[in-house]
Parts: C-alpha cells; sequence; structure tokens
C-alpha cells in the first residue's frame, strides 16, 4: 500500500467514526422540567403509584407534584430538615423524616393531611422505609448510629437498634429482612424486621462511603452507589460481591426498574450513569446521560419507567470558602426524564 492510499484510508476511517458518533443518540431525554416555588437544599424524593404523585423533600417542606398535570398538587409543612419520604398503601398513611427536630411526621396518604409526629430515638433520621412485612417504619439515625423502629399502625415505637457506623440508605425484600449502607464502614447491614436485631455485616470494598441503595428483589441483587465512582452489586443471600461498574461523580442516588432491569446512578456532576442486567451476575454501562449539576437523588416510577430527579441552580460563591453555596431561590427544579427505546 502506498502512503498516498495509506493516507486517505486513515482520513476515510477518522470521518466515518466522526460521523458515527454525531449521529448516535441517546436513550434518554428530559421531557419535563417542574419548577417548585421555595428556598433551601433538598435530599430524597419518593413516587407514590397508587395515587401517580412525587413527594420531594425541599427545605423544611415535602412538595408534592401531580405526575399527569407536572403542577404542584400539595405542600406539607413543618418538616424541619427534611431528609426522606415512605408510604405505607395498606394503611394509607405516609411518613417523612424531619433531621432537624429528630420526628418523624405523619399524614394521611390521599388528602395529605398532616395526623401527627413521632419522636424518634436517635438524632437526624435521614433515610426513612416502610416495611409491609412486618407494618413497621423504620428511621435511619444519622448523628446517633441507630435505627429507630415505629409500629405504623399504633405510632408506638417498638425498638432501637444499635449501628456499627452512620447509615445512609436503606430496602426491604418484604420478607423480612432489611439492607442499610453503613457509609463510614463501607459495608450492608442486614436488619431481621422481625426481632429488629442485625444479623449480617457485609463489605463493599472496594466501594468506599455508599449512600444510595437499591434493589432487585427478584434476582436478590443490591446495588450500592459509592462516593470513589463505583456502583457495586452484591447478591443479596449472601454478601458475595458479583459486580462493579464506574459511575459519575458525586453520587447520592440510585434507583432500579425491574421492568426495564436498568440501576440508574444519579452524579451530583451532572450525569445519571445508566446500567443495563444482562443476568442477575453480568451488568455493562450503557451511557452517562447528561442532566444538570447537584441532580444527585433520584426515584423511578415503575409504572411508567419515568425517572425523577431534584435539582436547583446556587449562588456564586468564593472558591475557597468550605460551605456549600446557597440556593437561589425560585430555582428549585424536577427533571422528568424518559427513555426513548
Amino acid at each position: 500500500m502506498n502512503s498516498k492510499f495509506a493516507g486517505i484510508l486513515v482520513l476515510f476511517v477518522a470521518m466515518s467514526f466522526t460521523l458515527t458518533a454525531q449521529t448516535k443518540t441517546s436513550g434518554y431525554k428530559i421531557a419535563n422540567k417542574v419548577s417548585l416555588p421555595g428556598e433551601g437544599g433538598w435530599d430524597y424524593l419518593a413516587v407514590d403509584e397508587t395515587n401517580g404523585r412525587l413527594f420531594v423533600s425541599h427545605g423544611n417542606v415535602v412538595n408534592v407534584v401531580d405526575l399527569k398535570t407536572k403542577t404542584l398538587c400539595g405542600t406539607i409543612e413543618d418538616t424541619k430538615g427534611v431528609h426522606g419520604i415512605t408510604f405505607a398503601d395498606d394503611l394509607n398513611k405516609g411518613y417523612i423524616s424531619d433531621g432537624r427536630d429528630s420526628t418523624v411526621t405523619v399524614f394521611d396518604l390521599m388528602t395529605m393531611n398532616k395526623m401527627g409526629k413521632i419522636k424518634v430515638t436517635g438524632a437526624n433520621p435521614d433515610c426513612i422505609m416502610y416495611d409491609k412485612f412486618s407494618q413497621c417504619v423504620f428511621t435511619f439515625n444519622g448523628r446517633s448510629s441507630n435505627a429507630t423502629v415505629i409500629d405504623a399502625k399504633t405510632h408506638k415505637v417498638k425498638a432501637t437498634i444499635p449501628l456499627d457506623g452512620k447509615p445512609e440508605f436503606a430496602q426491604t425484600d418484604g420478607k423480612g429482612n432489611v439492607y442499610v449502607n453503613i457509609e463510614d464502614k463501607s459495608k450492608i447491614s442486614v436488619i431481621n424486621a422481625i426481632t429488629c436485631k442485625v444479623e449480617k455485616n457485609w463489605p463493599l470494598a472496594p466501594g468506599e462511603e455508599p449512600s444510595g441503595l437499591a434493589l432487585d428483589n427478584v434476582n436478590h441483587r443490591l446495588f450500592a452507589v459509592c462516593s470513589n465512582k463505583l456502583m457495586m452489586v452484591m447478591n443479596a443471600e449472601n454478601g458475595k460481591i458479583v459486580a462493579q461498574l464506574p459511575i459519575g461523580d458525586r453520587c447520592d442516588g440510585v434507583a432500579f426498574d425491574p421492568g426495564k432491569k436498568r440501576a440508574y446512578s444519579s452524579n451530583g456532576e451532572g450525569t445519571m450513569t445508566v446500567v443495563q442486567q444482562v443476568s442477575k451476575d453480568e451488568y455493562k454501562v450503557l451511557e452517562n446521560f447528561p442532566t444538570q449539576k447537584s441532580a444527585r437523588t433520584i426515584a423511578v416510577d415503575k409504572k411508567t419507567g419515568n425517572l425523577y430527579l431534584s435539582t436547583a441552580e446556587f449562588e456564586a460563591q468564593d472558591p475557597s470558602s468550605k460551605q456549600r453555596p446557597a440556593v437561589k431561590p425560585n430555582s428549585f427544579t424536577i427533571l422528568e426524564i424518559q427513555c426513548l427505546k
């Protein structure tokens, strides 16, 4: 092959590669942006699939969005330092963890009217989860390294569970097992929902400082997203790590869609990592979909497959400051992401 022909061939291949890269489309799109009034930060959001509503932590309130009209349909106030929301569909109740005053707000799931507050047996309840198997609400208290177990029928505290470190997100398999990330120890603790005892502790190495946790309850696989940009996939029956996937930076949440068999990591850098399940022990990254900077928490509507992420814009700040920048008033937004294929 002469040098002139070789040069033309290289140029053709390069042009073909560029054209392919330019015409490749994402499997997702931002279908809607729902602006919500008010100031302050945020944490978790949760989809009430029964009633078609999205509950969003925001400052000291919970905003409720009608998923059909994409409009604000309610606000639950006086939830100081709100972190998370969970639902007991069988009891028509919802529960909110109020971190700043270490309480749980109970509300009627249909009317959204408050039914009262419950004092937890720890400091700064963060993740909150309803377990239908035991009909108990679990709060995971970040500053006291324990969990409070509340009887969902009577609203009485049933037990306090000591934990070996700072708890983050949790999941239940609906059969008596509750799984919780222990952030500062980089492991998952398994709680017996009936005895309210920690029965197992499973390391997440090489994952470090796990935050979000999701569960594939068909294949019994846990998805823990970690601060060192890894998604760790763990066998929920024996604690074995079966896969690890690269994700974006500053992740705080993960969701699993059982219909598409996909796990989604919401990364504060402004991306959403899409992980496809090939088999129960094989996974691959499909893409890192661009979202918006600070969109770090996520929820999935398992009926539609749509994803929801909270985000906002921030005030300018001195780069040397160690404080979090202030959120711009009335810039808080929910991104609705749809799958195109």
